[in-house]
């Protein structure tokens, strides 16, 4: 497959750039309509990657609404190492050593226990001989209200059929399979939607589903937040969560394909690991 253009490549950087600014300003509304003390704050800084590029990442810690908020954005360049190349085997051409990738990843661990977590990233992936976007979003609740997923999912279908009726079904089925903490036998969430490797050979449907992806988690999760966040909960509940965060992590250290990519091409660890919860308990 042809590989697109740097001037694409540039659009899509640009979006993800947009968009990260956007969430950013939307969690702070959040934060705003939360009630309570302070509201939380972003503080941002660069990182950098050896070998090329690096990002802005972007953390709320201990506001009303959220304890954890961290949204990434990075651009980044330079050599595959071997660890990555093993990981993306199936992926690249023999000779493919150069490489591209730009995207933006949110991951939010709310103080509510009665509002979920959630995560949501999307990206693009170009070598010498191909590219690939890929993403989604998953919905972590410590404690489950069937409406809420419904609303969650009802969210992203009617986003998935305005491009295809079968991606819904297709991108669903991948995140639940994905998203599936094998050593405890149990998904970590309620789903949602993951793809990955999506090429469809037009350029600019598959990059319009990528955006439309990013304004489905716009429309999605927020209300869940408004909805959830001043509700009253128990101590119990609070352990609740704490060990659910247990799952949160023990995926994204063991199975998580971008904390591995991040680890394994020498990105900023902090930026890497931004999504672990910033406390969490097991039995």
């Amino acid at each position: 497959m042809t590989p697109k253009t740097e001037p694409d490549r540039e659009r899509a950087q640009a979006w993800f750039g947009q968009l990260q600014d956007r969430l950013r300003l939307a969690f702070e509304a959040l934060e705003a309509d939360a009630g309570g003390g302070s509201p939380g704050r972003f503080t941002t800084r660069k990182t950098r990657r050896e070998g090329g590029g690096g990002g802005l990442m972007s953390v709320l810690r201990d506001g009303r609404a959220f304890e954890k908020v961290g949204i990434n954005v990075s651009v980044v360049h330079g050599t595959l190492s071997e660890a990555a190349r093993e990981s993306m085997r199936a992926k690249l051409s023999a000779g493919t050593r150069s490489f591209w990738a730009s995207g933006v990843s949110l991951v939010a661990h709310a103080a509510n226990p009665r509002t979920p977590a959630v995560h949501f990233n999307t990206r693009l992936f170009w070598t010498p001989d191909h590219w690939w976007f890929g993403g989604g979003t998953d919905l972590n609740p410590c404690i489950e209200f069937a409406e809420d997923t419904d609303f969650f999912h009802d969210t992203l279908k009617r986003c998935c059929d305005a491009h295809d009726v079968g991606y819904y079904p297709r991108f669903k089925m991948w995140a639940d399979e994905y998203f599936m903490v094998r050593h405890r036998k149990r998904p970590r969430g309620v789903g949602g939607i993951f793809f990955d490797d999506h090429n469809s050979g037009d350029w600019e449907r598959d990059f319009a589903f990528v955006r439309d992806v990013g304004e489905a988690f716009l429309a999605a999760y927020p209300p869940l937040v408004r909805k959830r966040c001043r509700e009253p909960y128990t101590d119990s509940d609070r352990e609740t969560q704490l060990l659910h965060r247990g799952l949160y992590a023990e995926f994204n250290l063991l199975y998580d394909r971008g904390t591995r990519f991040g680890l394994q091409s020498g990105h900023d660890p902090d930026a890497v690991l931004m999504s672990l919860p910033p406390s969490v308990r097991w039995r």
